[in-house]
């Protein structure tokens, strides 16, 4: 998808207070056309980072019209790579990844199964940056989930 196609850019952020623990998520939802943020945060007593993750683009995306073009800015390997990889083989075995030469069942089944109904419906690409190493928009989602997080210490 060429940036001229892109009407919506969605950055995104999980936290997590240890592994499992306390943990947030934030997006920072930007709409081209106009310049509008939205922006969005929740958190959870006991979770992971990655259930944090993924409910950061999860609720993000919910937030754009199905049949739009969303950049997806994420810091999660996770995140990025179970979409533009890893997914299409998991649903061609049935919500199972391979792990030792076994089916095993996939971690956190039903929000990749919600998030893959919401990308469907959307053209969504993927954009990785690095953590915590100074983009601004990923900065300020990591700030939005932390501060999700806080209210369960």
């Amino acid at each position: 998808m060429s940036t001229s196609e892109i009407e919506y850019q969605l950055y995104t952020d999980g936290a997590c207070s240890g592994n499992p623990g306390p943990g947030g998520w934030g997006f920072i939802l930007r709409t081209l056309a106009t310049g509008e943020e939205t922006k969005g945060s929740g958190g959870e007593p006991h979770t992971t980072n990655n259930r944090m993750e993924l409910l950061s683009a999860i609720r993000g995306l919910q937030d754009t019209p199905a049949g739009s073009s969303v950049l997806l800015v994420t810091d999660s390997n996770y995140v990025a790579k179970g979409i533009s990889e890893w997914m299409r083989g998991w649903k061609s075995r049935g919500w199972k990844r391979m792990e030792g030469g076994r089916l095993k069942p996939v971690k956190n089944v039903e929000l990749w199964q919600e998030l893959d109904e919401l990308v469907s419906e959307r053209k969504v690409s993927i954009k990785w940056v690095k953590g915590h190493a100074g983009h601004a928009e990923n900065e300020e989602c990591d700030q939005l989930a932390v501060a999700a997080y806080q209210q369960y210490l």
